[in-house]
């Protein structure tokens, strides 16, 4: 088998479970590599506006179960479940700007200088975000890029998944930060996944045909 048709493969192969075997486990190996390719996954500017949290605590998860309902079915039989955040309030010269630039990218940082200046101009007039809300959006939109390659190279290791937005946003991260595991302040919550072994055939995808959605323009 080509490498062309081991990734056409790997698509099939990837579902959206919503049935796992409670008894099956993924290996730390695993797992590990899993969150390294999260970890190494692209972002706007370089600038990592995300968190992952792996949530064991069970009594935290049913404090989560009635507000998390598009997760109820990975509550009960999935090994691994993470909430991925957002950064909130992530402009030009913020605090988190800030440390990417100087902590993990190695460079000082001058509010008033010119990549400092563009990126300002990128936000503010190319695409228009000049609010909390928008703001939040642009970074919870860079989420998916890590959710999709950690679903991704789960199916690669025979690994099953499921992306999850069915939750009332504000009363989960209001049960997360009053649990300490977030600061509402700082981050919100932007999607979850789960991860395990299903308990269920895997359906044939259903998709629109390719020139529904490809065109090229010359």
């Amino acid at each position: 088998m080509d490498k062309n048709e081991e990734l056409i493969n790997l698509a099939h192969r990837r579902y959206a479970t919503k049935k796992y075997d409670p008894n099956k486990h993924i290996s730390d190996k695993d797992w590990n590599t899993i969150m390294e390719v999260a970890r190494l996954s692209p972002s706007s500017m370089g600038f990592e506006p995300w968190q992952f949290l792996l949530i064991e605590n069970k009594d935290l998860k049913q404090k989560m179960y009635n507000d998390a309902w598009g997760a109820q079915n990975s509550f009960n039989g999935a090994d691994k479940f993470v909430v991925i955040l957002a950064k909130k309030n992530m402009t030009a010269t913020s605090p988190h700007v800030k440390h990417m630039s100087e902590d993990v990218q190695g460079h000082t940082f001058d509010p008033n200088s010119p990549f400092t200046k563009k990126v300002m101009d990128f936000q503010q007039n190319d695409f228009d975000l000049n609010t909390e809300r928008a703001l939040f959006d642009w970074t919870s939109k860079q989420t998916y890029i890590p959710l999709a390659n950690m679903m991704t190279a789960a199916a690669a290791l025979d690994i099953d998944s499921c992306p999850i937005e069915g939750f009332n946003r504000d009363n989960i991260e209001k049960t997360l930060a009053d649990a300490g595991a977030m600061d509402a302040k700082e981050w919100g919550v932007s999607v979850m996944a789960s991860f395990g072994y299903r308990d269920q055939d895997i359906t044939p995808k259903k998709r629109q045909p390719m020139e529904a959605v490809y065109r090229v323009i010359k």
